[in-house]
This record gives C-alpha cells, sequence and structure tokens, in this order.
C-alpha cells in the first residue's frame, strides 16, 4: 500500500480537472488512478478493523468489504444507466481475478520458492463455489437465448430470484468456513482475521474506511461521468473498458497483495484473495447489483453475453484445474496469464 499512497495527489487533482472541465479522457485517466489508492486504503482500514473485533467477525468483514470500491463503482455506473458496463466489470473481475491475479500470484511465488503448496480444502471449496457461480450465470443466459422475451422483463424477473439464491449460497458458504468448518482451512480460510493486534486504533480505522469509501464515491461518480466520452476518444468499446480497465482499478491494492503473500511463501493467502474475490463477485457483488438496479430503476439482469459466459466458463475450468491439486509453480502462473491475454485480446476485437 505505502508504494501507492503518493497516487493520492491525484484525488484533488481529479476534482479539479472534473469542475474545469477539462477532457473527459483526461479526467477519466486521472479519477481512474486516484482510486487506485484509495481502495488499498480502504482494503488496510477493512484489514484493521477485522483486528479489533476477533477471527470471525474479521473473517466476516474482510469477506463482505473486500470488494466495496468495485461494489462502488458499479453502482454508480448503473444509476447512469450503463448496465452494459456493470456487467462487463463483473466478468471482468471475475476473470481477472482467476486469471490475471492467481497467474501472477502463481508465477511471481514459482520464481522464488519452486513449488509451492496450499489448503487442499480451500481448493476444493473454491472450485464447488466457482461451479456454481457458473450455473447462476449461465440459466439466465440460457433462459434469455430460448424465451421469447424481447423486453427482457421476465429475463430481469428471474434474474431476481436466481440472484437471491447466490446470495444464499454465499452466506452459506461463509457460514461453512468460518464457524461449522473453520479449523479445516487454516490460514488460508482466516485471512486477516485479527490474529496479529491490529497497528491502528479502532477509531482510525472507522474513519479511514468511512472517509476511503466516501472519496471512492465522488471519484467513482466523476469517473462514471466521463466514461462514455473517454471511451468514444479512446476508441474502445463499454464493454471492454468494463471488463479490463474497471476491475483493474478497483481491485488493484488487493491484486498486489496477492503477489507479495505468494512472494513470501504464504500461498493459502494468495489463493484466497484471488478465488475468494471471484467468487464473492460472483455470488454476491453481481446479485446485490441486480437488486440496486430494481431500486434505480436500472432493471439489470444476470443474462451475460454469450462471448462473456464463456470466457467466464472456461476461465473457471482451467483455474479450477489449475489449483485441484493444491500445488503451483512458475508455469502454471505463466499459462494463466496467456489465458488472460488471449481471452484479453479477443475483447479488445469484439
Amino acid at each position: 500500500m505505502k508504494y501507492l499512497s503518493w497516487l493520492l495527489v491525484l484525488v484533488p487533482i481529479a476534482i479539479v480537472a472534473e469542475r474545469m472541465h477539462a477532457s473527459p479522457l483526461a479526467v477519466f485517466i486521472l479519477s481512474a488512478m486516484a482510486i487506485v489508492p484509495l481502495s488499498g486504503m480502504l482494503g488496510t482500514a477493512t484489514e484493521e478493523l477485522a483486528g479489533h473485533t476477533g477471527p470471525t467477525i474479521g473473517g466476516l468483514l474482510n469477506a463482505t468489504l473486500g470488494n466495496l470500491a468495485e461494489l462502488i463503482i458499479a453502482i454508480f455506473a448503473l444509476r447512469a444507466g450503463l448496465v452494459d458496463l456493470v456487467k462487463a466489470s463483473i466478468t471482468g473481475s471475475i476473470l481477472g481475478n482467476l486469471l490475471l491475479v492467481l497467474g501472477a500470484a502463481q508465477l511471481a511465488g514459482g520464481l522464488k520458492h519452486r513449488e509451492q503448496r496450499f489448503n487442499a480444502n480451500l481448493a476444493g471449496m473454491s472450485v464447488s463455489l466457482l461451479t456454481i457461480a457458473v450455473l447462476g450465470l449461465a440459466v439466465p443466459a440460457v433462459f434469455s437465448w430460448l424465451h421469447p422475451d424481447p423486453a427482457r422483463a421476465a429475463t430481469v424477473r428471474m434474474s431476481e430470484y436466481v440472484a437471491g439464491f447466490l446470495i444464499l449460497g454465499y452466506v452459506l458458504s461463509l457460514v461453512y468456513s468460518m464457524w461449522t468448518h473453520r479449523a479445516a482451512f487454516g490460514e488460508g480460510g482466516d485471512v486477516a482475521s485479527g490474529d496479529e493486534p491490529p497497528d491502528w486504533s479502532l477509531r482510525k480505522s472507522v474513519i479511514v474506511l468511512l472517509a476511503a469509501a466516501g472519496a471512492i464515491g465522488w471519484l467513482s461518480e466523476i469517473l462514471v461521468g466521463s466514461t462514455e466520452a473517454a471511451v468514444s476518444q479512446m476508441g474502445l468499446s463499454q464493454v471492454f473498458v468494463g471488463l479490463i480497465l474497471v476491475p483493474i482499478i478497483g481491485n488493484a491494492a488487493e491484486h498486489s497483495s496477492a503477489v507479495m503473500m505468494a512472494l513470501k511463501n504464504r500461498m493459502d493467502l494468495a489463493v484466497s484473495i484471488a478465488l475468494g474475490s471471484s467468487i464473492q463477485v460472483a455470488l454476491l457483488i453481481a446479485p446485490v447489483l441486480v437488486f440496486v438496479g430494481v431500486a434505480f430503476g436500472r432493471p439489470m439482469d444476470l443474462a451475460f453475453h454469450t462471448m462473456e459466459l464463456a470466457s467466464v466458463t472456461l476461465a473457471v475450468a482451467v483455474a479450477s484445474a489449475v489449483v485441484r491439486d493444491a500445488a503451483s509453480n512458475w508455469l502454471e502462473g505463466a499459462f494463466l496469464l496467456i489465458a488472460y491475454a488471449i481471452i484479453g485480446v479477443a475483447f479488445f476485437f469484439f
């Protein structure tokens, strides 16, 4: 986080640029870069707050707030009616965590430690949850393809029910890993659980958490407001921006944490960050955004485009094959990065 702190200077610069009606592309870039250190602060404050609450509540806080920055960006984008961008950001976050983050962690860790092992129970449960996530995203898409629904009203309605079941599944997974079977997951199932004394006071943790979340909300509104014009200037599609740029912006600090943990030979933590974030996006963030869309009058369903669904399905299959043996090396990491690059190129020309 410390090496990203200097980017905080971009927070007031981005706000001033927006107020002075600077180029939409400049505003987009400045606000995007300013969100990166703020998301890091948000993550650090969450971990420090978890240190004051005990292992169980601490783990729950980290699991619940892990993707808060990305959720805030998506909410503002949804309020602005950028539904395609929001759906692409969901796909991109899942792909980014499964292929880019896990791949970078395995490559970095493998180059330093040759072969690394992690909790087999963590790998097994992660594969199961990712499979359920694919099911939850595939059924609405298949429904949309096969059911005559020009207005997509029925698709949105059934997506609301599917969203409810996915959230239920996520809650049950937390109960399983943090209460009934907590001992089986060891370090990987209890990331930042408060075993080490926090460096910050409880008051400082809460203040920084709220301040970072508020600043991210402000900058997210600026980012979203400049997105359409900036995307046009860059000659990119909203889908590509949502798929590649938004997830990286929202989770840059968390991504770097996974790589750092792998370098320290704490692969349980690295795998938990990468896979846990993907699972959270699919089983919690995406369903929550469905209900947020209802509240905003911006209906969003879970029927993703064929290319998006195929990419997520393939990414889950590849990542599952890699983690199933609860061991990793640099070659597996390199292959995951190659897979991410292939999908990125495909969406660039899509």
